[in-house]
């Protein structure tokens, strides 16, 4: 019997991680969207559910590094070969970490539910992760498709997310301002607000592998949007 041509060998293989990192990705959509639907209806048990599936988004990240370890063994790949490679280690580990943003957003769930209500708020941050999940499942439709105008707008949008992340920050300290008994939950959201910036900021990342994959060049400079940094915080007349 023969032996499988090389370059096919490596194509099936690589091709059942892609599959894998395709997976993890609509694992990951999933445990944004539950976060942040349970953080707006603090359904406590919904957070649990999202915090339990991490795992199996923590172990597809080890199952996808395993068998790019036997790919790297047995196929020795070069060049454009081995950039796909990179790709999609690089893409499963910022996959691994939206996991752990939207466990952290699950986490606070159950800390926030007994507390005073902050109007909008979990609105807010539920219509931000949308955006976020809209933005993984384009940027996951383009790495299937090798589309690479798809991830060039999906790598746009993320300014997008930093002007909404702006907008909570300043919603957020006018609240606690007008009412130090809310500082704490005001705190919690700011930080979950922030956490969903970065996950738009680690899609846009694999978008942008995406686009190296697909070219081989790596995309230039990102539109961003104001940083958190800059938000001017009004000061009190003193009275």
């Amino acid at each position: 019997m023969s032996k499988p041509h090389t370059l096919s060998a490596f194509d099936e293989d690589l091709n059942r991680i892609r599959e894998l990192i395709l997976g993890m990705g609509g694992r990951v959509e999933e445990a944004i969207n539950l976060a942040s639907r349970a953080l707006e209806s603090r359904d406590e048990e919904l957070a649990a559910e999202v915090v339990q599936g991490d795992k199996a988004i923590d172990a597809l990240e080890d199952e996808i590094n395993q068998q790019v370890v036997v790919l790297l063994a047995l196929r020795q790949p070069q060049a454009q070969d081995l950039r796909a490679v990179i790709a999609v280690m690089k893409m499963a580990a910022d996959l691994e970490r939206m996991g752990d943003y939207a466990k952290n957003m699950a986490k606070r769930v159950p800390v926030l539910a007994p507390g005073p209500q902050i109007e909008g708020a979990g609105a807010a941050i539920r219509r931000q992760a949308r955006q976020v999940g809209q933005m993984l499942k384009d940027m996951l439709d383009a790495f299937a498709r090798q589309d690479v105008a798809l991830a060039e707008d999906v790598i746009a949008r993320d300014a997008e997310i930093d002007h909404m992340t702006n907008a909570l920050f300043r919603e957020f300290i006018t609240h606690m301002m007008e009412d130090p008994r809310i500082i704490t939950a005001c705190l919690h959201y700011t930080f979950i607000a922030k956490n969903t910036e970065r996950m738009g900021d680690l899609v846009t990342g694999a978008a942008e592998q995406v686009i190296y994959l697909a070219t081989g060049q790596k995309p230039g400079d990102r539109v961003k949007g104001a940083s958190t940094a800059t938000i001017d915080v009004p000061v009190g007349d003193g009275d």
